[in-house]
């Protein structure tokens, strides 16, 4: 049953492009992870200022006759002094946009492994310019997905580390558990009709517990590992969710795919013997 839930995926998929020629042969591209954050920053600023001025002028004059001489002197001097002095301070907010160069191996991996496309590498974004981050179409015409069938166009949604130390119940024990969870909205894009094959948010999940007693010591959470099991997890529910929605524009059931965790598992069940 599964064998014929996946040729009629790949007729549904072949149907939707127009110069694929065999099974597995639909090429996409996958974009970095695009991300906006609303970014405050507190600045301070102290301005003074102190400008000096000094006039002096002295006159001098003499006068002799036959019967007397005189000499008279004088003098004048003026001084100016001013000052200014400002101070201001508060925060400033602005928009800040780009891609994340993380979290897409895995959602690449995944694709390939289901055997209905082939990935291709794209260009990544570099324009100054980042309003136009967001415009997928744009990017397309201006050639930075050659000979992509589909761009899988995503963007982060919310992603947020949490470190919690929660007391074990009638032990000296704490446990310490650093997780991260990654939401992403997705896009599969059609690159000759523009048109969205389909649409769904995917989320990654992965966290790290550690115990420690009350008596302390050096703790060291694997943070890598975290962002390594998101980036798993991230990519297995993006393949899901594109499989099930273009098997469903054949009006087919979705496919049913096996977990990483359960195909190992079914992996280790099987012995055997000689």
């Amino acid at each position: 049953m599964r064998d014929i839930c996946k040729q009629l995926l790949a007729a549904a998929l072949l149907a939707a492009a127009v110069s694929a020629q065999a099974a597995g042969q639909l090429k996409v591209a996958v974009t970095d992870l695009a991300y906006e954050e609303r970014v405050r920053e507190y600045f301070r600023s102290i301005r003074a200022t102190e400008k000096s001025s000094m006039r002096a002028s002295a006159r001098e004059s003499e006068r002799e006759d036959d019967y007397s001489a005189s000499r008279r002197a004088s003098g004048r001097m003026s001084a100016r002094s001013e000052s200014t002095f400002s101070y201001e301070e508060g925060t400033y907010s602005y928009i800040e946009r780009g891609e994340m160069r993380k979290f897409t191996a895995d959602v690449k991996g995944e694709i390939v492994k289901s055997g209905y496309f082939k990935v291709v590498q794209g260009k990544p974004f570099t324009a100054k310019d980042t309003e136009k981050l967001y415009d997928v179409i744009a990017r397309i015409k201006q050639g930075m997905y050659p000979g992509a069938d589909y761009v899988l166009f995503g963007s982060i949604n919310n992603i947020q580390f949490r470190q919690e130390a929660n007391p074990i119940d009638n032990t000296d024990t704490v446990s310490h558990t650093l997780s991260l969870e990654l939401v992403g909205e997705f896009s599969l894009v059609n690159t000759r009709t523009y048109e969205v094959k389909a649409a769904f948010s995917a989320m990654g999940e992965g966290k790290d517990v550690k115990l420690m007693s009350s008596r302390g010591g050096r703790l060291v959470l694997n943070r890598g590992k975290v962002v390594s099991e998101v980036s798993k997890s991230l990519g297995e529910d993006v393949i899901r969710q594109m499989e099930e929605q273009l098997a469903a524009l054949g009006g087919d059931e979705p496919v049913q795919r096996e977990r990483v965790m359960e195909r190992e598992q079914r992996k280790e069940e099987v012995m055997i013997f000689r």
